[in-house]
């Protein structure tokens, strides 16, 4: 895919991993449509940084955990863009109390309204614009650590899990005109309150390759994926061998 002139949407857009993504597309030549919820000052900061490449970019917030609002979105991106050929189910929540016995019904239910229904209602909302034929990419953002059985942060786990297996079968669901993969990323950013101390400690620990990774690997996932339009429900780990 040529990605001068595209648009995409970017769900959590506007920090880490989402901020990165939106950047790399923007230098690219594709106008961004930056999803937030609550980082309205990293959204607008995010959408300035990106109009400096030259294109077009829009902010919006929505809150995933609501239907309605998460049904929004792509009506909104079109009243700006004439048609939207990427879509990357990048958003999510991390609860701390997300255990087997600590998760309450309310948690779990909106872990999984933003890490999963989301994507799916964005993804069948993406695969129904008009007009219909054209060569569009869906990526899904999810977790390295969803490939080795642990006990901690359930919910999670179990979305992005399923996001995963949702992935699989949207590659078939949407074949041949919507190529569906995902991005497993592992220790390439430390959890909010944490620095590069920590990432280093998972990698002299736990990673065979001794290093953590880096936004670059990321973006390059990116770009790879939708380069290639001979690619389709594959998951990239992006993890130095940590999941093996």
């Amino acid at each position: 895919m040529e990605l001068t002139g595209k648009t995409a949407i970017i769900t959590g857009g506007a920090i880490r991993i989402g901020r990165a993504i939106t950047l790399a597309l923007a230098k690219a030549g594709c106008n961004v449509f930056i999803h937030f919820g609550c980082s309205s000052d990293d959204a607008e900061k995010t959408k300035l940084d990106a109009q400096a490449f030259g294109i077009e970019a829009v902010s919006y917030p929505a809150d995933l955990a609501d239907e309605d609002e998460t049904n929004s979105i792509l009506p909104e991106a079109l009243k700006n863009f004439d048609s939207i050929d990427i879509l990357v189910n990048n958003a999510a929540i991390f609860p701390e109390n997300d255990t087997f016995n600590s998760i309450s019904t309310l948690a779990w239910n909106k872990v999984f309204d933003v890490n999963l229904r989301a994507a799916l209602n964005l993804s069948k909302s993406f695969a129904n614009q008009l007009p219909n034929g054209i060569q569009r990419k869906i990526i899904n953002i999810v977790d390295a650590r969803i490939f080795r059985h642990e006990s901690d942060h359930l919910a999670y786990r179990l979305s992005k899990k399923c996001l995963w297996e949702l992935t699989n079968i949207l590659a078939l669901e949407l074949a041949p005109h919507i190529a569906v993969n995902a991005l497993a990323p592992g220790a390439i950013l430390p959890p909010p309150g944490k620095d590069s101390e920590y990432l280093e400690r998972i990698a002299s620990k736990r990673i065979p390759l001794m290093k953590y990774g880096n936004m670059n690997q990321v973006i390059r996932s990116v770009l790879y994926l939708l380069d290639n339009d001979f690619i389709t429900g594959e998951t990239i780990k992006i993890d130095g061998g940590e999941y093996l």
